[in-house]
């Protein structure tokens, strides 16, 4: 088995491995790191990866704002916009009223 790699075939692989250039998240602006939907009301700092690092790009003053720039093909509706994977997931909306098995009858 060789070791030889075409330098091509290597950036290839490799690029594919990477994170995309592009990609955002909001990340919580106080407190621990949480998971996304915690604290909704919470400021979140929205960050860009440029393929090196995480830049600042914009302070968001709560969940939605900050979803708003993370996810910009969500205003388009389903089926429109961008198909990459930064733009496939969706924002979780609020829980609405309802009796689900996972919700308290009491």
């Amino acid at each position: 088995m060789s070791n030889d790699e075409p330098l091509e075939e290597w950036a290839a692989r490799r690029e594919r491995r990477l994170r995309p250039v592009g990609e955002r998240k909001a990340v919580h602006l106080t407190g621990p790191p949480r998971a996304s939907h915690v604290d909704r009301e919470a400021p979140r700092v929205v960050l860009e990866w440029d393929g090196y690092q995480w830049v600042t790009l914009a302070v968001a003053a709560n969940y939605l704002e900050a979803a708003r720039l993370v996810y910009p093909s969500s205003r388009e509706g389903v089926g429109g916009g961008g198909t990459t994977a930064a733009h496939r997931t969706r924002p979780a909306p609020y829980l609405g009223e309802g009796t689900g098995r996972h919700r308290r009858t009491t």
